[in-house]
């Protein structure tokens, strides 16, 4: 059944997706112009012995994917409660509420995976790869889209207006995506706010994200990475599925 929910979302994406190009893919690539090639070429010796460029690219597909999933978590969450309301139409119908949550998460992944691999074409024209291990980046990024939406589900599903959305952006997302090691190292930072930025899901991704496309060991265990990222998915889960079962089964 999860497999019907996904599919639903996949044909009414099929009639919007020229809208999202530019959230999804636009602004990344004139970011990474932007910072990456703008600025990189006032930043001499490169960050830790490599071009800025190819030092921030990593981060920024890591970013993409959180942005991405966050995106798809909030509006579209609270109007299939409040407005538009298709929630409540596939409760009706044969579905479990696991099934209208997961189905919802796959498509959130789909969307991940496909910007991500985009960027990850046009990164890899500019020449900042330096290692087949780059291909790695799509299944991390899957995992920080899914470590970040399910408790973004599980805060969309609670409020009632847009209102509390621009809190989540200008508490979790901003700061998260200045401060996670996208654009320059966290180890610069101030003891209390690295281990702020350590406990953050993000930077997680980016660590693993720049260690395979530069061929080099990521400053945490993999195994710790991975691990991590999947509690905070399987936690947003299930606090997104307790939530999503008190709005729609009566």
């Amino acid at each position: 059944m999860t497999w019907y929910v996904l599919e639903y979302h996949l044909v009414s994406y099929r009639r919007i997706w020229r809208s999202s190009v530019l959230s999804s893919f636009v602004l990344p690539l004139l970011t990474m112009l932007g910072f990456g090639v703008g600025v990189g070429a006032y930043v001499t010796g490169g960050v830790e012995g490599v071009p800025y460029l190819d030092w921030m690219v990593p981060g920024l597909i890591a970013s993409t994917a959180m942005q991405i999933a966050i995106g798809d978590s909030t509006w579209p969450v609270l109007g299939g409660f409040e407005w538009q309301r298709n929630y409540f139409g596939q409760a009706a119908a044969p579905l479990r509420v696991s099934d209208i949550l997961d189905g919802h998460l796959l498509f959130i992944v789909f969307r991940t995976l496909t910007s991500c691999a985009a960027f990850l074409v046009i990164a890899a024209a500019f020449g900042t790869m330096h290692s087949w291990w780059a291909l790695a980046t799509l299944p991390v990024a899957a995992l920080v889209g899914l470590s970040v939406s399910t408790p973004t589900f599980a805060y969309s599903s609670t409020i009632r207006s847009d209102s509390y959305l621009a809190i989540l952006f200008r508490l979790g997302v901003i700061p998260m995506s200045l401060f996670s090691g996208v654009f320059f190292p966290v180890e610069s930072l101030p003891d209390p706010l690295r281990w702020i930025a350590y406990a953050l899901p993000l930077w997680h991704g980016v660590d693993l994200s720049r260690a395979a496309t530069l061929g080099t060991a990521p400053a945490w265990p993999v195994l710790g990475h991975l691990l991590y990222l999947g509690l905070w998915a399987v936690a947003g889960w299930l606090l997104a599925l307790r939530q999503f079962g008190r709005r729609l089964v009566v």
